[in-house]
């Protein structure tokens, strides 16, 4: 059984949308298509450093991920497939694989891997296996296959994240980032590793994480984790939460799942205002209270009333405080000058 997330992306401050998609497979619970947006800085993360010519097949002992040969075998029915193979600490490894013609986008994520891996495990902790698999698809049906999509897949789609069939609590396997052809040229190389960090959060998280948690925990704190090292100002990140923030149009309460769906509308705001959900709990509280409120939301389908239980009893504060506090963040961060 498989979860869908087709997700919008904001990029620079054009508002020209991609499409995002997370796919997430376990053996419970995710049954069921969601909807999230990830907004895509156009800035915020240098490259790191020069990526050394690609190899033609992983380097022996340095990873290896069952998935691995069988990914191969299925890219090299589109073409010789080339990769990077990159340490990302403590002597384990991260891999890229893609074809020729998409070069520079390898390049690009792989230069990145390694210090998008280190955010990540910064933030989240070391329980998650630290070497990811990302691939670069050349077409949309090299796309469909590597993702398991069932039917036509949008062209407009950017990337995916896989999982095999897990049981909740166990380490998932299998799990991989997935870009599509168009993705690089559309989003360019800052929005390559926005995405990339954005899509590892979802890796690092998955195996505490239950479908019909709350979307603005799940996806608001991918989005902080994000955005967390570049530095850009919540006008540059939230422009449509900021410009409803100088109309004094607040939000009244945190955006509810439905909100999330491309077709609703209001899919850009409720992603605004969840990464500004997170990003205020990590200044007013810190960032192990952010952690420490993602595990205890992600654990299942709550209601209203045992979200604010655990908002409570995480944060130390009632709902209603809760919610004027970070309206007065969203206020102090969004007005002219800020």
């Amino acid at each position: 059984m498989s979860a869908l997330r087709q997700v919008r992306g904001w990029l620079g401050t054009r508002r020209r949308f991609q499409f995002v998609i997370t796919v997430a497979t376990v053996v419970t619970a995710l049954t069921a298509a969601c909807c999230a947006l990830i907004m895509l800085p156009t800035s915020a993360v240098p490259k790191l450093r020069a990526v050394a010519p690609a190899a033609s097949a992983p380097q022996a002992g340095v990873i290896d991920d069952p998935q691995l040969p069988g990914l191969l075998r299925s890219m090299e029915s589109y073409g010789e497939v080339i990769t990077e193979t990159i340490g990302t600490g403590t002597g384990r490894a991260g891999i890229v694989l893609g074809h020729n013609a998409y070069r520079a986008d390898i390049e690009v994520l792989a230069g990145e891997l390694a210090a998008a891996t280190a955010a990540v495990t910064a933030l989240w902790g070391s329980d998650w296996s630290q070497r990811p698999v990302v691939v670069i698809a050349s077409s949309p049906s090299e796309f469909a296959s590597l993702t398991h999509a069932v039917g036509d897949v949008p062209t407009e789609v950017a990337a995916a994240t896989v999982a095999d069939p897990f049981h909740p609590g166990a380490r998932p396997t299998g799990q991989r980032v997935v870009f599509g052809p168009e993705a690089g040229r559309r989003l360019g190389p800052d929005g390559l590793r926005a995405v990339l960090r954005h899509e590892l959060t979802h890796i690092a998280t998955r195996a505490a994480t239950v479908d019909g948690s709350p979307q603005w925990m799940l996806e608001g704190f991918a989005e902080y984790a994000a955005h967390r090292a570049g530095h850009r100002p919540a006008t540059e990140i939230a422009p449509t939460l900021t410009a409803r923030a100088r109309a004094t149009d607040l939000p009244r309460d945190l955006p509810a799942d439905d909100l999330f769906a491309p077709t609703s509308g209001e899919a850009a705001l409720a992603y605004e205002q969840s990464w500004s959900a997170c990003a205020f709990i990590a200044d007013e509280f810190g960032e192990p209270a952010l952690v420490n409120l993602y595990r205890a939301l992600a654990t299942g389908p709550r209601d209203t009333a045992a979200v604010n239980t655990v908002v409570r009893d995480t944060l130390g504060i009632p709902r209603e405080a809760f919610l004027a506090r970070w309206r007065s963040w969203i206020v102090a961060r969004t007005s002219p000058g800020a």
